[in-house]
């Protein structure tokens, strides 16, 4: 639950946002980074893209119900 909210904060932070993209930003500096690496494009489903998504978005239903897995599951092996 905690990382459900605390994640998209996250993002945010880091300068994805519904807005778009900050300037001068960690998300900045990463998406220009990939557009180098990728010809001038960032390359769908990678790791910027996703992040773009979530920021601009929000988290879909199924992105909640697949990190409530993942976390969960990392949960409880280190526990």
């Amino acid at each position: 639950g905690v990382a459900l909210v605390g994640l998209p904060l996250a993002i945010g932070a880091l300068g994805f946002t519904g807005a778009g993209i900050a300037a001068g930003s960690i998300a900045a500096k990463m998406m220009s980074a990939a557009a180098i690496a990728n010809g001038g494009g960032v390359a769908a489903g990678s790791v910027v893209a996703v992040l773009q998504s979530i920021g601009a978005a929000g988290f879909s239903l199924g992105a909640k119900i697949g990190l409530t897995s993942v976390l969960g599951s990392a949960g409880a092996a280190s526990g």
